[in-house]
This record gives structure tokens, sequence and C-alpha cells, in this order.
């Protein structure tokens, strides 16, 4: 692709964005900005919660991982899906029968301040690491084949990236980003689609030709790149009921316990409304992860059928790099324009949702903003806005010097072994106030989820040694989930009394 078609095409997607922006922000006030007004349509969230969900690192490295794993990561979406149930069924009427706007307030109400502060914090601290390591892709396909034949520097390109999601998210927030986001997951299914069809008529078959392609190929464990249930290692990360369970409870705690993603639920108009929400999206990311899988079993039998050089550090694929250079280099034209939308749309997707939560959830949870008057709460949610924007912009410079010394590293895993860190306090807390109805000396509670955080990071890097070569994968989750809640009933008295 020629520099001014990938500059006219990116100007065009982000005229439009911004023109959606101006016409959702009209008359916005702070409610606006936080809920809404729950007036989204169902439909409407549960289209744009897969861009959100998804994100840049699913668009690049999903595909990748099919060269390690072959199709293994699909048993932690299959765990999604009970994930999502329990979603629907226990937590979303939880949130609308007490009315929140940030989802922590709950604990709050269960147990108080300090829980309700530690579990905001534990959040703050998930999605901007997350979100910020997701757009961290978007920014790095746009330097490697836009802004470095322009000989613009790469923390440009970063600011380039994070100003244009404050610009078209600052004043309408969460009312546009369900517009925005229903319109840019339309390009991340389209990419996916359109690359999936030019890769089988290059390689004169049709979708089930495609497959059996991809099944008589070989991913680097030795196994077909098509298997996707592995029931014969339980020491391996992609054992089934590892996965499975991880993904479950993944789900729970990255959309459940998310205030990005609920966010976006509870601007529904009512309670079944986001529970149709729920589950059209749990059916529509089902077969959108699929679909990914497929595109990356593909791109390794095109390259291999066609001769194609794999981008390689050393030794070693870049998986992550696999994708992009293949769509704009060997595709043609469309599929090209296609995967620059699809990964703009992508990144994009994500880390709006998530700029627009973090600045609800601080101006909610940490700055008493449901008591100060509308001008003082445009000031201050501005203001937050921005210091947001900055951060995110620090952790992307952080994250690329780490990659730029870990080349062959798993963004993907990266991420969700993040998550599994930060979200495990998080499940912990929720569960103990659900499933319990004890009272909690609440002073400890920051106490027990950063000692559990380390407990579960030193049990991670050493789990080989100790349990004779069992190596944690998303499962950790789950340990970290049950070792706060037993550190919360450590520290909690008798039953509250009803």
């Amino acid at each position: 692709m020629s520099t001014p078609l990938i500059i006219s095409v990116l100007v065009a997607y982000f005229s439009v964005l911004i023109f959606i922006s101006y016409l959702t922000s009209r008359n916005a006030d702070s409610a606006t900005f936080f809920t809404g007004n729950k007036q989204s349509p169902w439909y409407l969230v549960a289209f744009g919660m897969i861009g959100a969900s998804l994100s840049g690192v699913t668009f690049i490295s999903v595909p990748g991982k099919v060269f390690s794993e072959g199709m293994a990561y699909f048993q932690i979406v299959l765990g999604y899906v009970l994930g999502y149930v329990v979603i629907a069924q226990i937590l979303m009427p939880l949130y609308y029968r007490l009315n929140v706007t940030s989802i922590y307030e709950y604990l709050s109400k269960r147990f108080g301040i300090v829980s309700y502060k530690t579990g905001a914090s534990f959040f703050i601290l998930s999605r901007t690491l997350g979100s910020a390591t997701r757009l961290y892709l978007a920014t790095i396909v746009l330097q490697l084949f836009l802004f470095q034949d322009l000989g613009v520097p790469y923390w440009l390109t970063a600011v380039i990236t994070v100003a244009l999601i404050w610009v078209y998210t600052f004043k309408g927030g969460i009312k546009t980003i369900v517009y925005t986001d229903t319109f840019q997951t339309f390009f991340l299914i389209s990419a996916v689609v359109i690359c999936t069809v030019i890769i089988s008529q290059a390689l004169h078959v049709d979708f089930f030709g495609l497959f059996d392609k991809i099944s008589s190929t070989s991913a680097t464990n030795g196994e077909s790149m098509s298997k996707i249930f592995y029931f014969d290692d339980p020491l391996s990360k992609t054992y089934f009921p590892k996965q499975f369970f991880g993904g479950m409870f993944l789900a729970i705690a990255m959309t459940g316990l998310d205030q990005d993603l609920m966010q976006k639920n509870l601007t529904c108009r009512t309670i079944k409304d986001a529970q149709k929400n729920m589950y059209s999206f749990t059916a529509v990311l089902v077969v959108t992860n699929f679909l990914f899988l497929i595109l990356g079993g593909a791109l390794y039998v095109y390259a291999q059928s066609k001769g194609v050089a794999l981008p390689m550090a050393g030794d070693k694929v870049i998986t992550d790099h696999v994708f992009p250079t293949l769509a704009l280099n060997n595709f043609g034209t469309i599929a090209g324009v296609f995967f620059l939308l699809g990964i703009t749309a992508s990144s994009y997707a994500s880390a709006d949702s998530a700029l627009a939560a973090l600045t609800t959830g601080f101006c909610i949870d940490f700055l008493n903003f449901n008591t100060r008057e509308e001008k003082e709460k445009q000031r201050l949610k501005l203001m937050v806005h921005i210091g947001f924007s900055i951060l995110f912009l620090l952790i992307i410079l952080g994250t690329k010097w780490y990659v730029d010394a870990h080349p062959d590293i798993d963004l993907i895993g990266l991420i969700l072994t993040i998550a599994g860190y930060t979200y495990g306090p998080l499940l912990g807390l929720f569960s103990f106030g659900i499933l319990t109805k004890r009272k909690l000396m609440e002073l400890g509670v920051p106490f027990v989820c950063i000692a559990v955080l380390l407990i579960c990071y030193w049990l991670d890097k050493n789990s080989i040694e100790i349990f004779n070569g069992y190596n944690f994968g998303y499962e950790l989750l789950i340990l970290n989930g049950l070792l706060t809640f037993f550190g919360l009933w450590i520290i909690s008295k008798k039953a509250i009394q009803e």
C-alpha cells in the first residue's frame, strides 16, 4: 500500500468517528458521559462490545498463536460462554437493582469505603495497563507501515494515536462510544472475513478446502494447526480444564467486574435489554474468535504455499508481525485497506471505551463526583480524561521499550497474565460479598489483596520447581481469587444480622 492511500484511509476513517462524536455529544452533560442517559439500544451495545472486547491484540496475536499452539485458544473462548452466563444471571441484576454508575459502588454498599476504594484501585491498575498495552499494537502498525517512511519518530506516532482517541471521546463519553464502537466493530469483522476469502481465492479452495489445508499443517508444538482440544498433558498451559475454567473466570473478571464493559451494559434501558445484549454479544464473540483462528491458520498455509518469508527475530518467527506483513504486502490493496481499518478499529474500540471507563471510575470512585455542581463536574472530568490519556501514552512508550528487549513476546498472553494478577482481588472481593454475609475488618482488605498478588507471582515463577513441572496458565486468576476469598474470611467477623 502506498503512503498517500494509507493517509487517505485513516483521514476518512477518523473524520467519520469525529462526525459521530459531534452528533452524539450535542447537549451532552455528565450523565451523558457516564451513563448515556440509559437510552442505548441493546443491539448496538452488543455489537459494539465485540470491538471493545477483542482489541488490536486479539486482531493480531490470536492469529499469530496458531503458529505455536494450533487453535487451543478456542478452549478459552468456550470458557467465556459459561462466564457470560454468570454475568447475565448474577452480576447484571445486582448492578441494576442497586442502580450504580460505577460497579464498585457495590463494594461500598456491601462492605464499606476501604473495600470500595481497593476494588476501584485494582480496576484502574488493570485496565490502564491492559488497554495501553493493547493500544501499543496500533501504534506499531502505524509506525511500521506509515510514519516510519515519513521520518516520524515513534514517540510522536504514540502521541498522535492517543490524541485522536481523546478528540472524539472527551465530550460525549459512553454515549459516543456505543455508536463509534458499533462502527469500528463492523470493520474489525469485515477485515477478518475479507482477508480469509482472499487467501482462499489465492489458494484456489473454498472454506472447507482451506480448513483441510490448515488441518494438514503442523504448528510448532507438533500438532495440527486445527487442533482445539488438549487433554493429554495436565502440566501444559494448553490443557483443556485449565484453559476452559481459566476462560470462564477471565470472562467474569474482565467483563463482569470491569467498569469498562459493564458501563456499556448499564446504558441499556432495562435489565432485560442488558441480558439480551449479553447473550447476543456472546454468540457473535464466539464466532468472531473462531474466524480469527481460521485466519491465523490460513496465514501460515498461504506463506508456506507461496514461499513467503515470515518476519523473523533471529531464529524465531515474530508471530505478531505475520498478519500485518502479509496483509499490507501480499494480499492486494483491498485486503490492505481492510486490514488497516480492522487493526485501527479493534485497537481504538478497546482503548476509547477504556479511557471513558477509567475517567468514569476515577471521577465517581475517588472524586465524590455525584455531590458536585455540573460546572465543576465538567472541569474535573476534562482534567481526569487528559490525565489518563497522558498515562496511556507513558505506558505505550514503556511497552515499546519492553517489547524491543523481548521481540518474541506473546502480547495476548502477557495481557491475560496481567489480568490474572490484577483482577484476582476483584474476583475475591465480589465473590465474598455475594456468597457470604460476613462483615470485613476493612483496614486489612488492601493488605490481603496485595499479599495475595505477591504470593501468586511467587507461585507462578516457581511452580515448575515446587509442583513437579506444573506450569500455571490462565487458572492463575482462579487461584488468586480463591486466596483473596480465604484471606478476606480470615479478617472477617460474624454474619451480618438481617
